[in-house]
């Protein structure tokens, strides 16, 4: 995959509808200063397409982008930012709370975390409310020039043991230098992949022969009550696929 067209759609205090919604979307988000809007920017190759601040707790808002007119990536408010007062940080998390429950076009969450320092205690609470909700989610160890590739993997370690994860799992990604973008290209592509090519006629599994005879209203009814909630037709067919053979949709 390649970026070859991004744009800017809407900002929302709430999420709500938007122009062109009901694309598939992939969610970025973590702790205030992590790099969000840089991954962005290198991702599309564009500078000043998601704003950038030297001053943490600056993105307040949902920020949706639109990529290769296929799916909307959501920039999600940075959390775990000291000096905003307890009300604002509640807003911010029950805006955050809201878009996971809202979303039904939600397909993956990209989380952001500092290669250089152990994960945050927020860190840790969004990885944990990510497993609890059975969203797909990848980790992305951002700044990732600031130290050798020599030191990457004891940087990772913590990271690992904090959000449960494999070394393997965890892409390094770097705004300054560009490491990592193609890895993330790679990743993008495979979670949308998950949308080509399966219709009713193939949602059966040879593993389980009590699904033979699986229809579509049996598959909204079993993706209901594995997500706690009723997804729409382009979303929840390949997610039926996951939960019927027992995965989780991640990327490996």
């Amino acid at each position: 995959m390649e970026i070859k067209k991004a744009e800017f759609i809407t900002s929302m205090p709430a999420y709500t509808d938007f122009p062109g919604k009901g694309l598939p979307q992939i969610a970025v988000v973590g702790k205030s200063n992590v790099g969000k809007s840089s991954l962005i920017n290198r991702l599309c190759m564009r500078n000043k397409l998601a704003r950038t601040s030297s001053t943490p707790g600056k993105t307040r808002l949902i920020n949706v982008f639109e990529l290769n007119e296929a799916f909307h990536l959501i920039d999600l408010p940075g959390y775990g930012f000291a000096k905003v007062d307890k009300q604002e940080k509640a807003r911010w998390g029950n805006m955050m709370q809201k878009y996971f429950e809202q979303s039904s076009e939600l397909l993956h969450v990209l989380t952001l975390v500092d290669i250089r320092h152990d994960p945050t205690q927020d860190d840790l609470q969004m990885n944990q409310y990510l497993r609890q909700m059975n969203i797909p989610y990848t980790v992305i160890a951002t700044k990732s020039d600031k130290i050798s590739r020599g030191a990457r993997q004891k940087q990772l370690a913590p990271i690992c043991r904090g959000l449960l994860v494999q070394p393997w799992q965890v892409l390094c990604f770097s705004s300054e230098d560009g490491t990592g973008r193609d890895q993330l290209l790679e990743l993008l592509e495979q979670i949308l992949a998950q949308l080509d090519c399966m219709d009713e006629s193939q949602m059966t599994d040879s593993r389980n022969p009590h699904l033979t005879q699986y229809t579509k209203e049996d598959g909204y009814q079993l993706v209901e009550e594995y997500y706690g909630t009723r997804l729409k037709p382009d979303v929840f067919i390949p997610l039926v696929k996951n939960a019927v053979t027992g995965l989780k949709g991640h990327v490996n």
